[in-house]
């Protein structure tokens, strides 16, 4: 009796995974899920290199600089497409023509989808990738290359400090570009299976809200796309700002623009418990209005600007997806626009 009510169990397990890899199947040749799940999860502005062409690219990197405020404008580091990034798309594209792999990938998220985060899904999925082709990842994303990075700070290859802190980082792809600059390097992240990667790349793992009351000083923190999925914005970066070395440390700090700040809860999108507002309808008047109006009035004041995509691993149905950023180098003010008043 036990051995058939086992038969009959595994049969119906059998059908139900079998249902679930059809509806999964049947879902990436619609046009309904032609935008995918990922698409979503990065919520607007995505762009297909896919349907783009070489003019397009030269796009990411595109500013006006006499629209951007007086004081902004002698402060802007003109970026290009360098190896670094090319790299990082050929990557991108090589993965997402792996068809079998892509199949995987969506019947897994398929399947997680109702139980975790976005985020979750996309690190778990780097947990079984050595059951095909040997730790096969999804999801990485790329802010700026090694040369981008030492650009924007104004160092050569050879500049060493020692504490990095990188604020939600993710899988640590971004982190692994900064690490050869650093003695040391701390991060945070939320995300279990982020959390497992960052241990295996060995970077020190601290909770999101221990760093800022740990009494370490960092000589960089980096804060890349996280200021639009954070609860309390301006808290943050006065959190950041009191964890600087002083005098000398800088925060590297990336938005993705237009704003428009969202946190993943439960796998759903909700608005922070501070919204912070940015105006503007143009990169250039986002870029202005943030300076002025959020990092200034937080104590900071801008060291350089940059554009730069903002690139996430593709899928089945694009090569790689594309947001717009905007990358500062920021140091302390001596005195903030709050505190003044």
């Amino acid at each position: 009796m036990c051995h058939l009510q086992l038969r009959t169990l595994i049969f119906v397990a059998w059908v139900l995974g079998y249902v679930v890899f059809l509806h999964s199947i049947r879902m990436i040749w619609t046009a309904k899920y032609a935008r995918g799940p990922l698409t979503r999860s990065l919520l607007v502005n995505m762009v297909s290199e896919g349907e783009g062409t070489a003019m397009e690219t030269q796009e990411w990197y595109k500013c006006s600089p006499d629209l951007l405020g007086e004081s902004l404008r002698p402060l802007f580091v003109q970026s290009h497409l360098d190896s670094g990034t090319k790299a990082f798309l050929k990557q991108s594209i090589e993965k997402s023509n792996w068809l079998f792999t892509q199949l995987y990938h969506s019947f897994v998220s398929n399947v997680l989808t109702p139980l975790v985060s976005r985020t979750s899904i996309n690190g778990t999925l780097f947990y079984s990738r050595t059951l095909l082709l040997r730790f096969l990842g999804r999801g990485s994303m790329f802010v700026f290359s090694v040369e981008q990075f030492q650009k924007l700070l104004n160092v050569g290859p050879d500049w060493k400090a020692e504490t990095l802190l990188d604020l939600g980082a993710g899988d640590g792809a971004v982190t692994e570009i900064m690490r050869g600059h650093f003695k040391e390097i701390y991060a945070t992240e939320v995300s279990p299976p982020m959390k497992w990667h960052l241990q295996r790349r060995n970077f020190k793992l601290m909770g999101i809200d221990e760093w800022q009351h740990s009494g370490l000083q960092y000589d960089v923190i980096s804060c890349l796309n996280l200021l639009d999925r954070c609860e309390d914005p301006l808290h943050l970066l006065r959190d950041i700002r009191r964890s600087l070395v002083p005098h000398t440390g800088r925060l590297v700090l990336a938005a993705v623009l237009p704003f428009q700040p969202y946190i993943e809860v439960g796998g759903r999108w909700l608005r922070p418990q501070e919204h912070l507002k940015v105006q503007g309808k143009t990169w250039e008047e986002q870029v202005t209005n943030l300076s002025h109006d959020v990092f200034r009035k937080s104590g900071f004041e801008v060291e350089t600007v940059t554009r730069l995509p903002y690139l996430c691993e593709g899928d089945m149905y694009n090569d790689y997806y594309v947001l717009d950023d905007a990358v500062f180098v920021l140091k302390a003010s001596d005195v903030t626009e709050e505190s003044s008043q």
